[in-house]
């Protein structure tokens, strides 16, 4: 009852912010993006195709706004931002020249009505799969408020080789335009082949994902795969952090069972021997995920090291052994960070619990990886802060990963 009389009064400020700003969403084309996984890197990639044929466009991400060409830092821990700070974007975008606007959006915004009044033109979901249940309480309450994105649209863009497509097909308006890597999708890497430097599976659903609505706009082939070709990635989001040695290390924002999988069978496909995981699980967040996360772990990776991820008021270590419940389940062994590494049966996992951060990325990176490893740290990305308690203190995990590469102190 509280979070119904909540989501009204977000309806009702959403609807005054429209109403304020002047509904300048409604003479642009807007593009919005939910899902799971994929959102921030179907954004980025739909901007760059954009930008790259010559469009005038804006887009708002997970990562960072730009605006009429201008960046502009979101916040800590924020998505889709509130709907003053949204439609004060939006018009400034519109006032910069941009006809065009990428909209990142998450559950959470979709449920609390914080995008009423903007107008989406052209909806997209990338997948859907377990996350959010501490808010939403149920799968089918987060499935209800993903497929509200899909009001009201004139293209709903959807994965055909999603488990839940069926559901949001009976929910989609508009004309459906399907994307997938199975050959019943409107767009497929068959039907529209295109080269790039992003690895995984996942990428390339992001990849169709876009085409799909480029295609829409009317976007010439040649336009969108020279796009495709130049696009570089985003930070955070399996982004290869340059080492300068004999072994690799990704930085991925995954921090739900699907995209930790995902980046877990991707570096797999990277790595010449061992696959080595840094990761948590945030706290006062979904405790569901936390062992289905490290059973995940512990099957895929060779070493998985436990470590902080946003505790928030939760004790890290708590969190740290639901984690290892399931990285055990999977049979993986563990083993004392302060005694010598002796391993010997190649066909074994192991484990470490190291809760400060910094201290697992050293170990990660110092202790363990040696040549032909792919080192993969998960769960933070791009964000540059850790919430302890209740407060936000600064952190990188690129800058982190830095300092285990480069700073000459003792190795931990």
């Amino acid at each position: 009852m509280l979070q119904i009389l909540k989501n009204y009064i977000h309806f009702l400020t959403a609807l005054l912010a429209v109403f304020f700003y002047g509904s300048k969403a409604s003479k642009m084309t807007v593009i919005g993006i939910t899902g799971t996984d994929g959102k921030t890197s179907t954004t980025e990639l739909l901007y760059h195709i954009l930008l790259e044929s010559g469009k005038k466009v804006s887009m708002i991400s997970t990562v960072r706004a730009v605006l009429g060409g201008n960046e502009y830092d979101t916040g800590f821990h924020v998505t889709t931002p509130s709907p003053f700070t949204l439609q004060k974007y939006i018009k400034k975008a519109y006032e910069l020249g941009s006809r065009f606007l990428v909209l990142e959006v998450t559950s959470h915004a979709l449920d609390q009505a914080r995008t009423t009044g903007t107008s989406i033109d052209i909806a997209v979901i990338t997948n859907i799969s377990h996350e959010h249940i501490d808010y939403h309480k149920t799968f089918e309450n987060y499935k209800e408020a993903k497929a509200k994105i899909l009001k009201g649209v004139k293209y709903s863009i959807l994965n055909a080789d999603d488990k839940n497509f069926d559901y949001f097909q009976k929910k989609a308006d508009g004309k459906i335009i399907t994307f997938g890597l199975g050959k019943k999708a409107d767009f497929t890497k068959e039907s529209f082949p295109f080269k790039s430097t992003l690895i995984g599976d996942f990428n390339d659903y992001n990849i169709l994902a876009a085409t799909a609505v480029t295609k829409q706009i009317g976007l010439s082939d040649n336009n969108i795969k020279s796009a495709i070709s130049s696009f570089k990635g985003v930070m955070g989001r399996m982004e290869e952090i340059k080492t300068g040695r004999n072994f690799r290390i990704f930085l991925d924002f995954a921090h739900k069972i699907n995209a930790l999988e995902n980046a877990l069978e991707t570096v797999k496909k990277e790595a010449k021997r061992k696959v080595i995981v840094v990761f948590g699980s945030a706290g006062l967040r979904d405790v569901i995920k936390r062992p289905i996360m490290g059973k995940i772990a512990g099957k895929l990776a060779d070493f998985t090291i436990l470590t902080a991820e946003d505790p928030r008021t939760e004790d890290v270590r708590t969190i740290i052994d639901q984690i290892a419940k399931g990285v055990s389940s999977a049979g993986a062994k563990e083993l004392d960070k302060s005694k010598p590494i002796k391993i010997t049966d190649k066909n074994k996992h192991f484990f470490w619990r190291i809760p400060d951060r910094q201290e697992a990325i050293n170990f990660a990176i110092r202790k363990l990886a040696q040549a032909g490893d792919v080192v993969l740290i998960t769960g933070k990305g791009h964000e540059k802060s850790m919430c302890y308690g209740t407060v936000e203190y600064p952190w990188s995990d690129t800058e982190a990963i830095h300092k285990a590469l480069h700073d000459n102190v003792s190795k931990t």
